[in-house]
Parts: C-alpha cells; sequence; structure tokens
C-alpha cells in the first residue's frame, strides 16, 4: 500500500539550512520529493513559476528578512497548495492569508504531514 503523499512534488521555502534540510527529511520520509529548497524570495518566485509540475508548498513566512506572500500569490495563482511556517502561528499572518493552512514552529513530523495533505485535500488514511 503506497502513502497518500507518495511521488508528490513539495517546493520548499525557507532560509534557514537546518530547518531545511529538516523539512527535506520529513518529506523524504513520507514519500514525497523535495522541490528547492529556496532559501531566498527570489528564488522561491523562480521555482513557484517556472512551469515545473509542483503538487504543494512549504513556505517560511519571513524568508531573509522578507515576507513570503509574492510566492504563496504565485502559487495560489497556479492552482498549487501550500502551507505556512512560522514562529508566530496563523496569528502572525496579515488578514489576508488567515485561514490558509499554517504549522508553527517548531513543527513535527505528524504536523507537517497533516498540514500538506489537508492543504493537498487528501484524505488521512
Amino acid at each position: 500500500m503506497s502513502a497518500p503523499l507518495d511521488g508528490r512534488r513539495v517546493l520548499v521555502v525557507e532560509d534557514e539550512s537546518l530547518v531545511a534540510m529538516l523539512l527535506e527529511t520529513i518529506l523524504e520520509d513520507m514519500g514525497c520529493t523535495p522541490v528547492g529548497p529556496a532559501s531566498n524570495i527570489d528564488d522561491g518566485m523562480a521555482m513557484a513559476t517556472d512551469g515545473q509540475h509542483l503538487d504543494a508548498a512549504l513556505l517560511d513566512v519571513n524568508v531573509a528578512g522578507r515576507q513570503v506572500f509574492p510566492v504563496a500569490q504565485a502559487l495560489k495563482d497556479r492552482g498549487i497548495p501550500f502551507v505556512f511556517s512560522t514562529g508566530y502561528g496563523e496569528g502572525g499572518l496579515p488578514d489576508e492569508w488567515r485561514g490558509q493552512a499554517t504549522i508553527q514552529k517548531p513543527f513535527t513530523e505528524a504536523a507537517v504531514r497533516d498540514a500538506l495533505m489537508k492543504a493537498m485535500g487528501v484524505e488521512l488514511a
């Protein structure tokens, strides 16, 4: 039986290398293919808009001192679900992004999996 996230391509936008490596490991453990990670907004924007197939994205809200919302908007425009990660939880998001799937740092593998599955509309097995 394959896991519900097997083979999913997930963009990672995260500027802290240890967190990015942790996310890559978590994604690989779930059977996903990590894309990136992008460590700044410009790289994240390029990866979000270059036309490559993405199933979802994990977006750190504050990337190298810039907010990730332009990348989030580009993904939203392409219909690609995403999850914000932030030290402040959903309460740290601007009003227009409230209600978006959000995980709070430090996060667990289960939190990442559940948020991704919810964002992608995948049923929990």
